[in-house]
C-alpha cells in the first residue's frame, strides 16, 4: 500500500480534518437519498404489479424491508465504531457511534410500525410474539439502552467506553433477527431477497425495494454525517479551530 496514499486518509481521523469533509460528503448523500426514494416509491407504488395473494397491501414491503434492513445495518456499524473507539481510543470512531444510535433507531421503529401495518391484513392482528418480531423489538430497546446509557453519563469518554460495551454485547441479537425465520417456525415469511437463490419476486417490485435500500442507506449516511458534525462541535468547542469554523458559519 502507499504510504503517503494511507497517510492522506488517515489525518481524517482528526475530528478538525473530517468536519469539513464530512460537510461535503453530506450534501452528496443527501440528494442521492432523495433522488432513489422518489425513484423507489414511484415504482413501488406505481409501477409494480399488484401482488396475486396480498393485492395493493403488500406494496408497504417497499417500505417495511428496507427499513429493516438497515435497522441492522446501522447497528452493526455502529457496534463497528463504538467497538474500535473502545480498542484504540479514537474520539472520531466513538463519535460516529453516537451519531448513528438515533439513525438506527429510528429504523428499527419504521420496520416495527410497517410490519404492524402489514400484519394486520396478513394475519388478522398487529402484533404477535413471533421470533423476528421479538428481536427486532429488542433491537430496538438496544439502540434505545445505549442512548439514555450516554446521556445519563456526563463524561463524554466514560460515556462512549459505557456505549461500546452495550453495543458490541447486542450485536449478537444482529444474527438472531436475519437468521430466526430459518431457526424457528415463525408467522413472519421467509426472505425474498437471498444471496444464494434466485429473487421470489417479479423483477419490478425488486427493482424497487432496492431503490428504496440504496434510498435509506443514502439517508442514513448524510444524516449521521450531519449529526457527527455537530457532535464534533460540541465536543471540540474549546479549540482554536472550532471557533473559527464557528465564527465563518456565522
Amino acid at each position: 500500500m502507499d504510504f503517503n496514499a494511507s497517510s492522506r486518509w488517515m489525518r481524517f481521523a482528526s475530528p478538525a480534518a473530517f468536519y469539513p469533509l464530512a460537510g461535503r460528503l453530506q450534501r452528496v448523500f443527501a440528494i442521492a437519498a432523495a433522488l432513489l426514494a422518489l425513484a423507489g416509491l414511484w415504482v413501488g407504488f406505481f409501477v409494480a404489479p399488484t401482488d396475486a395473494q396480498q393485492g395493493e397491501g403488500y406494496r408497504i414491503i417497499f417500505v417495511h424491508v428496507p427499513a429493516s434492513w438497515m435497522s441492522m445495518v446501522v447497528y452493526c456499524a455502529m457496534a463497528f465504531w463504538a467497538g474500535v473507539g473502545l480498542v484504540f481510543n479514537t474520539r472520531l470512531s466513538a463519535m460516529m457511534a453516537t451519531a448513528l444510535a438515533p439513525t438506527g433507531a429510528l429504523f428499527a421503529l419504521l420496520s416495527l410500525v410497517t410490519g404492524a401495518l402489514w400484519g394486520k391484513p396478513m394475519w388478522g392482528t398487529w402484533w404477535v410474539w413471533d421470533a423476528r418480531l421479538t428481536s427486532e423489538l429488542i433491537l430496538f430497546f438496544l439502540y434505545l439502552g445505549f442512548i439514555a446509557l450516554q446521556a445519563a453519563i456526563d463524561d463524554p469518554r466514560r460515556a462512549d467506553k459505557a456505549g461500546a460495551v452495550l453495543a458490541l454485547v447486542g450485536v449478537v441479537n444482529v444474527p438472531i433477527i436475519y437468521f430466526s425465520v430459518t431457526w424457528w417456525n415463525t408467522l413472519h415469511q421467509g426472505a425474498s431477497v437471498s444471496m444464494t437463490r434466485s429473487p421470489s419476486m417479479a423483477t419490478t417490485m425488486l427493482c424497487g425495494m432496492l431503490l428504496m435500500a440504496l434510498a435509506f442507506w443514502a439517508y442514513a449516511i448524510a444524516v449521521a454525517l450531519a449529526r457527527v458534525r455537530n457532535i464534533i462541535l460540541e465536543r471540540e468547542r474549546h479549540t482554536d479551530w472550532v471557533r473559527d469554523a464557528v465564527e465563518q458559519r456565522s
